[in-house]
């Protein structure tokens, strides 16, 4: 465990790779611990379901061989218009609080727009996502799939003008 004066992120121990099949059985287990099995009856596990993540996007945080934190992008339509869906974003306890779930999707979302990606959708809380770049969706803009506070629904353009005329379902790809 990383000495809690010292700044996660300024670490050398800790290095930021992309989601490989070894990896998957432990960022699946940080998962579960965060959200428990509560995380089956929510909206944005419809966007999950019957999924695949976009691999190239899905970040996790590595302190050794421990995974400290992960982030997985899913590819989804808004409408007609592709998108990605940011979730989960797991952070282990002894890591949280120093940045690390903002370099995270941070990360994420850089990579996503290298790949052309143009907008990248989310459920959660306005106060961490706002200062990195995400905002709210115009309530009428957007059909989840399934009940979810309005107010929490969130989205980030990763290219200008990219939530311009995006509207409708929010469905898997």
């Amino acid at each position: 465990m990383l000495d809690r004066v010292t700044s996660v992120l300024s670490s050398p121990t800790l290095k930021f790779e992309t989601e490989t099949r070894e990896r998957t059985a432990d960022i699946d287990a940080l998962i579960a611990k965060a959200f428990g099995p509560g995380r089956y009856a929510k909206t944005a596990e419809r966007l999950r379901e019957g999924n695949t993540p976009s691999k190239d996007f899905c970040i996790c945080a590595l302190d050794g061989e421990r995974v400290a934190g992960a982030v997985r992008l899913w590819p989804i339509l808004i409408g007609e218009s592709p998108a990605q869906f940011l979730g989960p974003i797991a952070v282990d306890p002894e890591y949280r609080s120093h940045g690390l779930g903002a370099a995270l999707i941070e990360r994420a979302c850089r990579a996503a727009a290298s790949a052309g990606h143009r907008l990248v959708l989310l459920v959660g809380d306005r106060a961490f996502f706002e200062p990195l770049g995400f905002e709210g969706v115009p309530a009428e803009r957007l059909i989840m799939p399934g009940p979810v506070d309005p107010r929490r629904v969130l989205w980030r353009a990763l290219q200008p003008g990219a939530t311009e005329g995006v509207s409708g379902p929010v469905r898997v790809a």
